[in-house]
């Protein structure tokens, strides 16, 4: 089923896609996906009028007044302390990713969009690719866009991606990337909350904004996922792939980054050994042997 264009939402607004606001609406998220027995606690008396905690109780969890937690949630204060962090990512039982992604909320004031050049793929990056010649590897820039790929990723997706072309674009609007992966549902909501980290690193990201901005309208998968306030570092996932030829195919896709090079992730798709995928690797990897295995671009922003 191709992508269905979502109802009109309000646009993320540059370079405040990291101001109080945000962190108030994450907040809210997280109070209301948890019960007051998930949190360890006695519900407080009277009627509740929400699904999750009350903002007392959260208020009571962290060690703070209810009118200190009701700024928060407001977006009418403007730093937070790491204790305060600590104490807020205790009470709502946030994850590794979530508590890094408060932070990155809490500590950053709105910044101003600046200019960036556009990036070029790693050379040390590219060394590694060359080294993983037999698995399906592409390069993906801060914006997901397509920095190097080999001819293998090609053949398993059914796709080649141009110089510089949006992957996230690819896998959240083309009908193709539905039918390809079958747990598309899964994978793709996995990168709208990506996105969402990846927002809260880079503030003053205009064309990041303008992207996820432009996602949200062109589907309303990609606007209920980002409405949910979902967020994951991309590392570690599972893509399950049906191969017109080769049949079902699955990965374990694995997201790297270097410490001197953290905007771009090296996305390698490994395979359990003697799995039936480990098996059928070879002759794919045969159809697609050619002189040039890496395809490069030096196109960034």
């Amino acid at each position: 089923m191709p992508a269905q264009p979502a109802r009109s939402q309000p646009a993320l607004s540059p370079p405040r896609a990291n101001s109080n606001l945000a962190l108030g609406s994450f907040l809210r998220s997280r109070r209301d996906r948890l019960t007051p027995a998930q949190a360890g606690i006695t519900a407080f008396p009277g009627l509740r009028r929400v699904p999750g905690l009350r903002k007392e109780e959260v208020a009571v969890l962290a060690g703070i007044s209810p009118d200190h937690y009701s700024r928060l949630e407001q977006g009418r204060q403007a730093t937070l302390s790491e204790e305060l962090c600590d104490a807020l990512a205790r009470a709502l039982r946030l994850d590794e990713f979530e508590s890094r992604h408060l932070r990155t909320l809490a500590a950053r004031s709105p910044r101003r969009a600046r200019w960036r050049p556009a990036q070029v793929a790693d050379p040390g990056l590219l060394r590694v690719m060359t080294a993983l010649d037999e698995l399906p590897v592409l390069l993906l820039g801060q914006r997901t866009e397509v920095l190097a790929r080999n001819t293998l990723l090609d053949a398993v997706l059914g796709v080649v991606f141009e110089p510089g072309a949006s992957f996230v674009r690819w896998l959240l609007l083309e009908p193709a990337a539905r039918e390809r992966i079958t747990n598309w549902d899964h994978f793709a909501a996995a990168a709208v909350g990506n996105l969402r980290y990846e927002i809260g690193r880079h503030p003053g990201d205009t064309k990041l904004a303008d992207l996820v901005n432009d996602l949200r309208a062109s589907s309303a998968d990609v606007s209920r996922w980002w409405d949910e306030q979902g967020v994951i570092d991309q590392t570690s996932l599972v893509k399950r792939i049906l191969h017109p030829a080769a049949g079902p195919l699955e990965f374990g896709v694995e997201a790297v980054t270097a410490p001197h090079c953290p905007d771009q992730r090296l996305v390698i798709y490994t395979v359990e050994p003697d799995s039936p995928t480990a098996r059928i690797m070879p002759l794919l990897h045969s159809w697609t042997r050619s002189p040039e295995q890496t395809r490069v671009t030096d196109r960034g922003e």
